[in-house]
């Protein structure tokens, strides 16, 4: 308080005296909220960059829990041993734990090797007399056999005429890559280990070196791009059927790019857009698509989405917001986004409100459980009977709230975000094939973010296109229960000779018979 710009207290009667106290006292408890605002702003802000610095709160969770995975394997290897060290008479068996899972059936799909063991006479020990065969005991162990590598040749023959003289011989077969030295499982096997894997090239050098094969890091990465290259026009058949659907999930994701000349890195980004209809009982194959830029100006989902006609799935992202203005393709926003600003608030400064607001959102949640899988129009019925009356009620409930709050508040901030995108967060009520939040696009980033951990960056910008293609092929055989080596590798022993014409023939859903022990497999 400055004291000069008091009046002279001596000059002011009791009821002047008393005006002048709660004046004072107003500025002083104005002063000390705006204060304490911004203390719980920048506690905010600090625990964000703090999650960004050691990892999100969900990432901790997750080494929790493999941390007690850890102990939960040591403890039950220690239970295992002191089982077997129990004397058991012939006749009963040795107590098991009922901790431990019933032992299931080794998988039918799995190849058979017969070891047949007969006794050690061909007659009776006991009087001599012949043996007769009157059944067996069967015993099936799981074994393991290391992966190898083999040569294999191909040898041609050839023959002469005795008349004309004229070399006849078979023509040689076709390589995946041209002049190249490795085979499609070979190079099926590279690819998912660096993009699906998240084994960079170098890694995968020095394992193969421990198998006696050196395989430089240079005749990889050749393999890589050339395979890529290969692969170009099964990625835009792919393409093609994501953004022929009414409703796509939208998402990006940083991903470093080695800047040319200084060895630093820049920032590209890493697109996703997934075509998954089969939460709303839809039989249309899923599928996602991977698109790499070096930045993010909204130029690029333009791009992307220029003959895209629907729903479009998404955060609220501004580069979308000039895609909504042709009435071609509408905004659905994601509830998943909302909730999260009220529990960033919630972790630091919970209060009546976060809490309330997250209940009201999980009670939205609830509803989904419900309809996962139904078909459309049954789902929205339910939810304009269920739903739709708790948005109306969350909607009167968050203007209330914002009218009691300050304007500056990060509680109010949040409120804020959900009511100038309700249009769009509410409009799965309506439209039973849309979805209450974007999670689809959010779990085909997630290989993107492990694989970002692992190589760090892309060595530029082609490599960041490379990496979409794989990105693209590995999540839609993922998506549609395939395995991704076993998918990508007949794709790889079919593509050289199949006709462009028919390249959907090699898309995952369309190899899904052929590949069936290892679908159901995985």
């Amino acid at each position: 308080m400055d004291v000069s710009t008091l009046p002279d207290l001596d000059q002011l009667d009791n009821e002047a005296l008393k005006a002048l106290v709660v004046e004072q006292r107003e500025q002083h408890l104005k002063a000390l909220s705006s204060k304490t605002q911004q203390v719980e702003h920048l506690q905010l802000v600090v625990e964000k960059l703090r999650r960004m610095i050691f990892g999100a709160k969900s990432e901790k969770a997750v080494i929790q829990v493999e941390q007690l995975e850890f102990q939960l394997e040591e403890t039950e290897t220690e239970q295992a041993v002191a089982e077997e060290k129990i004397e058991a008479p012939a006749s009963e068996a040795k107590p098991s734990s009922k901790s431990r899972p019933s032992r299931k059936p080794l998988p039918a799909h799995l190849p058979r090797e017969v070891v047949t063991h007969l006794p050690g006479h061909d007659c009776c020990p006991d009087c001599g007399g012949a043996l007769r065969n009157f059944g067996e005991d069967v015993a099936e162990i799981l074994e393991y056999i290391p992966a190898n590598f083999k040569v294999i040749r191909h040898v041609r023959p050839k023959f002469a005429c005795k008349q004309c003289e004229r070399v006849v011989e078979a023509p040689a077969p076709s390589r995946t890559i041209e002049r190249g030295l490795a085979g499609p499982g070979l190079l099926a096997h590279v690819l998912v280990s660096k993009y699906a894997d998240h084994c960079p090239l170098f890694r995968q050098s020095e394992i193969y070196a421990r198998e006696g094969v050196d395989l430089d890091r240079s005749t990889l990465a050749g393999w890589v791009g050339a395979a890529s290259e290969l692969l170009a026009p099964l990625v835009d058949a792919l393409r093609k059927h994501v953004l022929s659907a009414t409703k796509i999930h939208a998402d990006d994701t940083p991903v470093p790019v080695l800047a040319p000349g200084n060895g630093k890195t820049r920032t590209g980004r890493l697109w996703t857009y997934v075509r998954d209809e089969r939460s709303a009982g839809e039989s249309s194959a899923p599928a996602v698509w991977f698109a790499y830029s070096p930045d993010r100006k909204g130029e690029h989902p333009r791009q992307h989405l220029k003959n895209f006609k629907g729903a479009l799935q998404a955060d609220a992202y501004s580069g979308f917001h000039h895609l909504y203005e042709g009435g071609t393709i509408y905004e659905v926003a994601c509830w998943a986004h909302a909730r999260r600003k009220f529990h960033d608030i919630h972790v630091v400064h919970a209060s009546p409100i976060t809490t309330e607001a997250i209940h009201r959102i999980g009670a939205l949640y609830g509803i989904e459980e419900g309809v996962r899988g139904k078909p459309a129009e049954l789902r929205c019925e339910i939810r304009q009977a269920r739903a739709k009356p708790l948005l109306d009620d969350l909607r009167t409930w968050m203007e209330k709230c914002l009218r009691q709050l300050s304007a500056k508040s990060e509680t109010a901030g949040a409120i804020r975000y959900a009511l100038a995108h309700w249009r769009a967060l509410t409009r799965y009520v309506d439209d039973g094939l849309l979805e209450i939040d974007n999670s689809a696009a959010e779990r085909a980033l997630r290989a993107v973010a492990l694989g970002r951990k692992n190589y760090l960056f892309c060595g530029s910008n082609s490599g960041g296109e490379r990496a979409a293609a794989i990105y693209s092929l590995v999540g839609s055989a993922k998506l549609n229960g395939l395995d991704p080596e076993a998918y990508l590798r007949q794709v790889l022993i079919r593509i050289a000779e199949h006709p462009i014409s028919r390249i959907e023939e090699l898309l995952p859903w369309n190899l899904a018979e052929d590949l069936q022990p290892t679908a159901k497999a995985a």
